[in-house]
């Protein structure tokens, strides 16, 4: 399965659960899609369905392909440690995710797009590879020609709070990456286990 390329909105009321982290895409509808989706009850859902589901709103958050957030779940699996917490401390360095957290984009997706672009630095140099491992101690920077776009300055400005394990500059449009997250930092909303049940299956 691809990448999803999609809308949004329809997947996050699927699955009831905001992928964008901010509830607006169940604000005005949080009832499941579809012509009789407000009259239709949830189904109560097998242990396979539970996992998978769970699986899928991991993924649709960070924004990876299939093939990409179970190549992301091995090598979590082979870290010490809690695989669950493993996987997702390492979605959270992912530089896309990592341009998001700091503010320079509104969305995973738009942040994917600047490292796409080759808009974005990584302690000085140009990294293009949206998932790329980001280290604790680096920096990211927006090139100095992007500094005075207007869509990264009004993504700043709408960013009323960043996480713990970053910081950010916003008038020289550059951050850091502190530390590793910990697991209570990260969402609530999603029961990691039930991916590591998924896969062990």
């Amino acid at each position: 399965m691809s990448r999803n390329t999609g809308p949004v909105w329809r997947i996050s009321r699927r699955l009831h659960f905001s992928i964008l982290e901010n509830g607006k895409e169940l604000a005005k509808r949080d009832y499941i899609p579809g012509q009789h989706g407000s009259a239709n009850k949830r189904i109560k859902q097998s242990n396979y369905g539970l996992q998978k589901d769970e699986k899928q709103k991991i993924r649709f958050m960070y924004g990876l392909s299939e093939k990409q957030f179970y190549n992301t779940y091995v090598k979590a699996s082979k870290m010490p440690g809690v695989t669950g917490t493993n996987l997702l401390v390492m979605l959270e360095s992912r530089l896309d995710n990592l341009v998001y957290r700091l503010g320079f984009a509104s969305t995973r997706k738009a942040a994917r797009q600047l490292v796409n672009h080759g808009h974005i630095l990584v302690n000085g140099k140009k990294v293009d590879i949206p998932s790329a491992q980001i280290k604790p101690g680096s920096t990211i920077e927006v090139k100095e020609r992007m500094r005075n776009n207007s869509v990264i300055a009004e993504s700043l400005d709408s960013t009323l709070a960043f996480k713990d394990y970053v910081e950010v500059d916003k008038d020289a449009r550059k951050g850091k990456y502190v530390r590793y997250p910990e697991r209570k930092e990260l969402s609530q909303e999603v029961n990691e286990l039930l991916v590591i049940e998924f896969y062990n299956r």
